[in-house]
């Protein structure tokens, strides 16, 4: 087993740690600790609101989550000669739930707090609960579905240069600003109050606390890019942009849909992740990496039959947009989520499905104007019964008394 850097207890807060995880990006906070090219070792995660949720049947603490305090990082690890414009080659061995924690939560965040893919359609708070059994989740609030997980870091990359923090904060505030009263807003800006710097104290902090980058998005170094291929057996090279790279990780999932359409769609949950590592000295010019390229995993789990829904590029009131794959994927989405309505499952049930389960999204096509398809491809084997169109109609299977978790 990998020796793990640092350890938490997980009955505390993250900001009580002894050696603390971070919830921004910034050049200079300081590597939690240091590891040699060729090292594997085990990181230890907090989810991703740092215990903010409880396994309950209240989505109280969804409606109510502080998301300026999130995603809790752990790290960073400073990898030894790792140097700007190298590629940090990162091997996910494992991925695994905490012995006193194997059970996760999926949210649809309130649309005045975040909101999600869908927000004008499900705008209230819910939340769904999710037992693991080995590699397989259910939840006591979605019946009749159970499925494998694709276990995977939701976020993880490395530290920016002070260059690119400042492209970041320029763009995103400019973004901002062609509407600053938008809910939920564009971008989110730096937020000093709720920062956690890592080990960062004193005025060093609070500096870095005023601009470091909220970990809301993807950006060029990695970050949040919810990808649920990045599971374990996955190998990812990072543009590295700091000395020492500055490997950090977190916001781990049991599993997710492409898109994690929810916003807290994916199965989310406390964990630990094996990780090896090595470097491609002036990687980032030999190859022209301008953001993270991957490798998938081996051992994903297969499934081999889909319903196949197809969105295109006009939305829900009938408007027609020229080649706008993110109106064709949200009508995907609801076509699906109609369907699913057919057997039983509420709207937010069939929502919930889509953000957690191992659904794969695609652009189908994107030059046949003025229309884009975007397809969402739902496994049939999800379900304990048989989803497919057949001639008899549908046969509603879920118990509608049952639900999601709701706000009181």
């Amino acid at each position: 087993m990998p020796k793990t850097l640092i350890s938490y207890d997980f009955k505390k807060a993250p900001e009580e740690q002894v050696s603390k995880p971070h919830n921004r990006w910034h050049p200079d906070i300081p590597m939690a600790a240091w590891v040699k090219p060729g090292s594997e070792f085990r990181v230890e995660c907090f989810d991703w609101t740092g215990g903010q949720i409880n396994n309950d049947n209240s989505a109280n603490d969804i409606r109510d989550v502080d998301l300026t305090k999130v995603h809790y990082l752990s790290g960073p690890y400073g990898v030894e000669g790792a140097e700007p414009g190298d590629l940090l080659v990162v091997d996910i061995l494992d991925v695994g739930a905490l012995p006193h924690s194997e059970w996760g939560f999926t949210g649809i965040f309130a649309k005045e707090n975040g909101g999600g893919f869908l927000t004008e359609h499900y705008p209230d708070a819910r939340k769904a609960v999710w037992d693991f059994h080995g590699l397989y989740a259910s939840s006591r609030h979605i019946p009749h579905v159970r499925f494998a997980g694709t276990l995977h870091p939701g976020l993880i990359g490395c530290l920016p240069s002070a260059d690119l923090l400042k492209t970041w904060n320029s763009r995103e505030g400019a973004l901002v600003e062609t509407n600053p009263n938008r809910t939920p807003p564009l971008a989110t800006l730096p937020y000093a109050p709720t920062a956690l710097m890592g080990n960062m104290t004193g005025a060093a902090a609070k500096a870095a606390a005023a601009e470091g980058a909220r970990t809301v998005p993807p950006r060029e170094h990695g970050g949040n890019c919810d990808i649920k291929n990045l599971s374990r057996g996955s190998r990812v090279y990072f543009p590295v942009y700091q000395k020492g790279a500055g490997l950090s990780m977190g916001d781990i999932h049991f599993s997710q849909g492409d898109g994690e359409i929810t916003f807290c769609g994916a199965i989310e949950m406390a964990g630990y992740i094996d990780i090896g590592v090595s470097l491609i000295k002036g990687g980032v010019k030999k190859y022209g990496i301008t953001n993270p390229i991957f490798r998938p995993s081996p051992i994903d789990p297969r499934y081999n039959d889909y319903l196949i829904f197809e969105g295109i590029s006009v939305d829900e009131q009938g408007k027609q947009y020229y080649l706008d794959a993110h109106v064709a994927y949200r009508r995907a989405c609801l076509n699906a989520i109609e369907y699913m309505k057919k057997f039983g499952y509420t709207g937010e049930q069939a929502y919930a499905i889509l953000g957690t389960a191992p659904v794969e999204g695609h652009i189908s096509g994107i030059v046949d104007i003025p229309n884009a398809c975007a397809t969402l491809w739902l496994p049939t084997q999800i379900f304990d019964f048989d989803i497919r169109p057949n001639a008899s109609g549908p046969v509603r299977e879920v118990d509608g008394e049952v639900d999601l978790a709701a706000t009181s």
